[in-house]
């Protein structure tokens, strides 16, 4: 896979010195970020700053990439079937698969739903078919946004979307509401999002938690009709994201727990189950660690790292991983959490943590909104080139 994991371990590996042979298999010809892309519901980034096309990575010297799907793993003969029929020999697999959704999650949808009720909770273009969605509803309708349980990638995603269609809805809609339903009892940044929206979206968005019927929610996509707690609620748009597990590859390769999740060595990102297999990214049991870009970005060179060690037959440096989410709560107005871990008692423990504080002043507020921006345009970078 080709995401801030897989790309960013991909190149990094070609790039060693006596690097060995590196294959990357990629489905899609071209990239659309999911980070970033609430930004473009919110009208602050157009859908093509999302796409990043794989040209200059497949120029990257050593690196061959492929563009299939894989469908199988092998791990006794340690080979990799791709859906065009090529089978790849593999001495070390790096898998970055990212998530699927957990099938019945949320009742009454499913993924053949998704043109009428979208996720856009997956790199594609679901997230072209939401912002549609949103222009095109009626004048004070309503938007709804299921959220999902934890623990699912960019945890403070739902609630920048919130932020991000009510900006869209001011200028087109300024009647609309947008209700949050929860089945979670509070979410990360809460304080910060909901200072946001008080300043910034005027009333438009409600946050419905478990108490009030947030974990209780059917939906019926063909009448753009939820269930909540036995009461019908029509609505416009409706945003489904539901429960994740690591994506399908992991699973049928047999490395993930009960959970759904896979079990990783804190020290590596190794695969607990194989030896010969890395798993980074969104589909890794991290410990502490978030689901989200920057720390698949981070946990690519802790693997890439071990690996070239393991291959040498030398100790691999003490690892370090970090992770740090930026959201947009309008234009300028961006807050940051940013967190250090490290290995303890075979877990990934964060020891340092800081994050932007309520009633920050406007520059603080435009320094970070910046930064945010420095760090995609970084991230991009090292992934494709």
């Amino acid at each position: 896979g080709a995401g801030p994991g897989g790309a960013t371990a991909a190149r990094a590996l070609a790039r060693a010195p006596g690097a060995p042979r590196v294959t990357l298999v990629e489905a899609n010809a071209e990239t659309i970020t999911c980070f970033f892309s609430n930004l473009y519901l919110g009208g602050l980034v157009p859908l093509a700053h999302l796409r990043h096309g794989h040209d200059r990575l497949a120029a990257t010297p050593g690196l061959r990439l492929v563009h299939d799907r894989a469908t199988a793993i092998d791990r006794d003969a340690r080979r990799v079937v791709l859906a065009g029929g090529e089978v790849l020999d593999y001495d070390r697999l790096v898998l970055s698969p990212g998530i699927d959704f957990v099938p019945g999650s949320v009742p009454g949808w499913s993924e053949a739903d998704a043109a009428l009720m979208p996720h856009s909770y997956k790199s594609g273009d679901q997230v072209a078919l939401l912002m549609q969605q949103v222009q095109a509803m009626p004048q004070g309708g309503t938007v709804a946004i299921v959220a999902p349980p934890a623990p699912y990638r960019c945890p403070p995603a739902p609630y920048e979307r919130a932020a991000m269609i009510a900006r869209t809805l001011r200028r087109v809609n300024p009647t609309a509401k947008i209700l949050i339903l929860d089945p979670k009892d509070h979410f990360t940044k809460q304080v910060l999002f909901e200072e946001g929206w008080g300043r910034h979206a005027d009333g438009m968005i409600d946050w419905i938690g478990p108490e009030f019927g947030g974990a209780a929610v059917e939906l019926r996509p063909d009448r753009m009709e939820l269930l909540v707690e036995g009461e019908v609620q029509r609505v416009d748009v409706c945003n489904v994201i539901p429960a994740q597990r690591a994506g399908v590859l992991a699973q049928l390769a047999g490395l993930t727990a009960a959970d759904g999740w896979v079990p990783v060595q804190a020290e590596s990102m190794r695969a607990q189950a194989d030896p010969a297999i890395w798993v980074l990214g969104d589909a890794a049991d991290a410990g502490a660690m978030p689901k989200g870009a920057f720390a698949a970005h981070a946990q690519a060179y802790v693997a890439v790292d071990a690996i070239l060690a393991d291959l040498a037959g030398t100790a691999p440096h003490p690892p370090f991983y970090e992770s740090a989410c930026w959201s947009c709560l309008d234009k300028g107005d961006s807050v940051k959490l940013a967190s250090s871990f490290a290995p303890q008692g075979g877990r990934i423990e964060q020891t340092a943590t800081s994050i932007s504080q309520p009633a920050e002043d406007a520059a603080t507020r435009r320094a970070t909104y910046d930064e945010a921006f420095s760090w995609y345009h970084t991230i991009t970078a090292e992934m494709f080139g």
